[in-house]
């Protein structure tokens, strides 16, 4: 039910060595129309990432005179004359290169590539060895299924299997994606599960609670304790 990189992951992986020339890069981009590219060194370990936006640099600043800049800009730009300047990808690449591995949740990819603001994630093995390259269009196409498969996976894999639930106690409802479950669980942590549960299934969009959760139990009603007081 929840979708590891290797699920949706491509195969087919463009990829250059670390002397590739800046000429080499730019050719294999508009070929291929990639955005990025992983580099490999002699062994075939991944060891950074050239992007787009790496090789934009050179265009944008390449032809601008070298002098000593204003002391913000200078802090901001440095690392970027320096790539205008590179000729070569490992002079060019980002390194070390921010990857996931093949077991690695789709999820996480996705949590990756919106922090780190990337849009692909080469794949390494445990070895280091490049093994396939996720994107944003691959991290997007678990919600690529349709209703009744999401459903499906919910009745059959959570409530049945998962948390030993009768599905016919629960309404559950599929629309576009988003999840709708009512009726009322057997005890509020059971149904705060089965939402935490849902929420990871692959396909879903959303999840709206209309549970009625019943009151938590009380062991007995509190003073029925007994208690013997010394008498002064």
């Amino acid at each position: 039910m929840n979708p590891t990189v290797k699920d949706v992951m491509t195969t087919r992986v463009i990829w250059v060595r670390a002397d590739a020339s800046f000429r080499d890069m730019a050719t294999a981009l508009h070929k291929h129309r990639v955005s990025a590219f992983p580099v490999l060194d002699k062994a075939g370990k991944v060891i950074g990432v050239v992007s787009e936006a790496d090789m934009l640099t050179k265009q944008a600043l390449g032809a601008e005179a070298d002098g000593i800049p204003g002391i913000i800009t200078g802090v901001l730009r440095h690392k970027d004359h320096e790539k205008a300047r590179a000729t070569t990808a490992c002079d060019l690449m980002t390194s070390p290169a921010l990857t996931v591995g093949p077991d690695d949740s789709v999820e996480h990819a996705a949590k990756l590539m919106y922090s780190r603001k990337v849009k692909r994630l080469p794949v390494v093995g445990p070895d280091g060895h490049l093994a396939g390259i996720i994107s944003r269009a691959d991290v997007l196409s678990v919600f690529d299924r349709t209703d009744q498969e999401i459903r499906a996976d919910i009745t059959d894999g959570i409530l049945r299997r998962g948390l030993l639930i009768d599905p016919h106690t629960l309404q559950v409802t599929v629309k576009d994606g988003i999840v709708t479950v009512a009726g009322v669980p057997e005890s509020a942590p059971v149904g705060h599960e089965l939402m935490q549960r849902i929420r990871h299934v692959q396909g879903v969009v959303a999840v709206r609670d209309r549970l009625s959760y019943p009151p938590p139990e009380r062991d007995g009603d509190g003073f029925d304790v007994l208690a013997d007081f010394p008498i002064d």
